[in-house]
């Protein structure tokens, strides 16, 4: 990455069937690589990367509907302000660890290989890829890390090693983005925990409708 921006990476030799043409599953296709053009080419037209099993074919998910966080919308209970305190939070100084973590094969529902965690080392480099991480006295206690293009961030996996740290990252990426109507934050999928924290269901048509103002839109400074 340079000091005008992210580097856009050669296009993709891949085409994309349409979002809104995914099955009941939400996987719209199956296969393709991970480069840097396709991967920024999908999140453009609303895919992400997931294999169907680990170590299995990669699929490309479109969910309906699709779990999404307006940073306005983020929930901060008195105890997670509290956690705050508690942490150092930085951005960008370890993103490979975070990704190992976040692909530590003895987590529930692991899918992150070497195939993925490669693929976003090289859009880190590039300026694409982000990391949020929570530091204390005894080392990274939690993160995040995701692709932002934009008003975008699309994020793809979070971890904790420390009551909270998880969600503490969570909030410093909100306070990095602003609250703007060009901001959202893509969770994919909005769980409990998730839901908990602000995070609702949108259809996919509402969700496609408002991404291509997004991408354009002049995103966030990422600190140096």
């Amino acid at each position: 990455m340079d000091a005008s921006g992210p580097v856009e990476p050669p296009a993709s030799t891949w085409a994309f069937p349409p979002a809104d043409t995914a099955d009941d599953h939400g996987v719209v296709g199956v296969g393709a690589d991970v480069d840097p053009g396709t991967l920024l080419a999908a999140y453009r037209r609303g895919l992400f990367p997931m294999p169907v099993e680990a170590r299995g074919p990669m699929a490309w998910w479109s969910p309906d509907p699709r779990g999404v966080l307006r940073p306005a919308d983020l929930r901060i209970s008195r105890s997670l302000r509290r956690s705050k305190a508690r942490y150092e939070v930085r951005f960008d100084t370890a993103f490979a660890e975070v990704m190992v973590a976040c692909a530590d094969p003895a987590r529930d529902h692991g899918w992150i290989d070497e195939r993925i965690t490669d693929a976003y080392a090289t859009l880190h480099r590039l300026g694409w890829a982000h990391s949020v991480e929570c530091w204390d006295g005894d080392g990274l206690a939690g993160g995040l890390y995701g692709v932002a293009i934009g008003g975008l961030f699309a994020g793809e996996s979070m971890f904790h090693r420390r009551s909270d740290a998880s969600k503490v990252a969570l909030a410093s990426l909100v306070d990095l983005m602003g609250d703007g109507p060009d901001r959202l934050i893509d969770v994919q999928w909005c769980t409990p925990h998730l839901a908990r924290l602000g995070a609702v269901e949108v259809d996919r048509e509402a969700y496609l409708d408002v991404l291509p103002d997004l991408v354009l839109a002049n995103g966030p400074d990422w600190p140096a």
